[in-house]
């Protein structure tokens, strides 16, 4: 019997990271029962071209919104300045080169990237920022940077995509259920931890039973 959870996400998704400490949660509550989770890059925006100011503003109104329900913090002034360019790739393929490397550290990863960009201001889009993080989180520098350009990491962050596209992902976050190649939902979406982790024991309770 193989069971594993995949988380799918997108690191600049601000629901995703309203849902990180759920997330944190759950994937412990699994860990303690044995069954690893696996990182999945969603693409959220990708190619975009510079913020005009009603799409910022629409964007932060956004943030607040996912702030008031979540209580994570955000931070609004200097946010994504003129010029900025929303594109989530560099940030997702950070994620599976570090996946690639060293698939624990890559939630230390996950969670500095997150952390930097929407408490710190941190611009996460440039690859010298991520390279900075990769460090912070334990990776080699040099190895880091030559895995986050390679073409072997390009395409298995478009194989992510094209991935989660194929399944029918709109959203994120994302939490399946993966036992025997079967996969369940169990969560598209943010929903609170009192409701999700009664659902995941009582799957990985079935997983250990199949």
């Amino acid at each position: 019997m193989s069971a594993r959870l995949l988380y799918v996400m997108d690191p600049m998704c601000s629901w995703c990271w309203g849902f990180a400490p759920v997330a944190q949660a759950l994937i412990a509550q699994a860990q303690d029962a044995g069954v690893p989770t696996r990182l999945v890059a969603g693409g959220l925006r990708t190619g975009s071209s510079a913020l005009d100011a009603s799409t910022r503003r629409y964007i932060l109104e956004h943030w607040q919104a996912v702030a008031e329900a979540t209580g994570q913090v955000f931070r609004f002034d200097g946010a994504m300045p003129d010029g900025f360019v929303y594109d989530t790739e560099p940030a997702c393929r950070a994620l599976v080169a570090a996946r690639e490397l060293d698939a624990e550290r890559a939630w230390g990863l996950l969670a500095l990237i997150q952390r930097g960009f929407y408490e710190h201001g941190l611009d996460v889009t440039r690859a010298p920022q991520l390279l900075e993080l990769a460090e912070e989180a334990g990776f080699d520098r040099e190895q880091f940077s030559a895995s986050l350009i390679s073409s072997e990491t390009r395409a298995a962050t478009a194989a992510d995509f094209s991935w989660v596209q194929d399944l029918g992902i709109a959203g994120f976050p994302t939490l399946l259920a993966e036992r025997n190649g079967q996969l369940a939902l169990l969560t598209n979406g943010y929903q609170p931890l009192e409701r999700l982790q009664p659902l995941l024991g009582r799957w990985l309770q079935q997983a250990a039973c199949a």
